[in-house]
């Protein structure tokens, strides 16, 4: 009696399939917080945000009369996190919209994507609250872009949800013809509607994570969201016509 050939079966998809560059970042920013929560003194800690988190007030004074902290705390910032809620709050969001942006740029891309929306963010910040001591931390911005430069390719013009494991293969909107697509119009609107309830004073998450840059958020969508071509290996849907 002849056996029966065994059926195929697609192979299974783990729960939590990250790309490598995204999880590296997810234990470097889990590092930093524990470490700065339960290891450091308070001393360490003040000396930690004063070396590493962003503040406007440091571009008022001449840069000769300061040590390098300029240079590199427009992007330092964004490992730092102030607060349990605050760092799983970005883990997640980070999660989501990461994910289908790396798989699509790369490793290298990612961390350029990275610097440089971080950088975005703080300035934008900046501008906005120039000459203030305001102390800015957290990759809250950096998320925003990577949801910004999501809304360019991860929704299908057909319309629907983000196609998880696949998103990453779609064609590059234009930054208008984006908008046609009514997820993505829907996303954004209630996205700068949460953030303009922030920015006037009805956070949309607990109070724990204290107050919340608004407009570092802002400052990064719309740099992910307006820039994220020039990070972007594959065609855009008109070049792939």
């Amino acid at each position: 009696m002849q056996a029966e050939p065994p059926r195929w079966r697609p192979p299974s998809q783990p729960l939590f399939n990250l790309p490598t560059p995204l999880t590296v970042t997810l234990a470097i920013l889990v590092l930093l917080y524990l470490v700065d929560a339960y290891l450091l003194n308070e001393d360490a800690r003040s000396l930690v945000l004063f070396e590493l988190a962003f503040t406007p007030l440091r571009y008022v004074y001449p840069l000769s009369q300061q040590g390098f902290e300029w240079l590199w705390t427009p992007v330092t910032y964004s490992l730092l996190h102030g607060s349990m809620e605050h760092i799983v709050f970005n883990a997640l969001w980070l999660t989501a919209f990461g994910a289908p942006v790396v798989r699509r740029i790369g490793a290298a891309r990612y961390v350029a994507f990275w610097i440089t929306a971080a950088a975005a963010s703080a300035f934008f910040h900046a501008a906005l609250n120039w000459g203030q001591q305001t102390m800015l931390i957290g990759a809250s911005g950096v998320v925003s872009a990577l949801m910004g430069a999501a809304c360019r390719f991860a929704f299908p013009k057909t319309g629907g949800g983000m196609r998880r494991m696949h998103a990453h293969v779609l064609p590059r909107q234009g930054i208008v013809s984006a908008l046609r697509n009514r997820t993505v119009l829907v996303f954004t609107l209630l996205w700068f509607f949460g953030n303009v309830l922030i920015a006037f004073g009805l956070p949309l998450v607990g109070s724990d994570m204290g107050a919340i840059a608004w407009d570092a958020h802002i400052g990064g969508f719309l740099f992910g969201y307006l820039l994220f071509g020039l990070f972007d290996p594959l065609p855009s849907e008109s070049e792939s016509a």
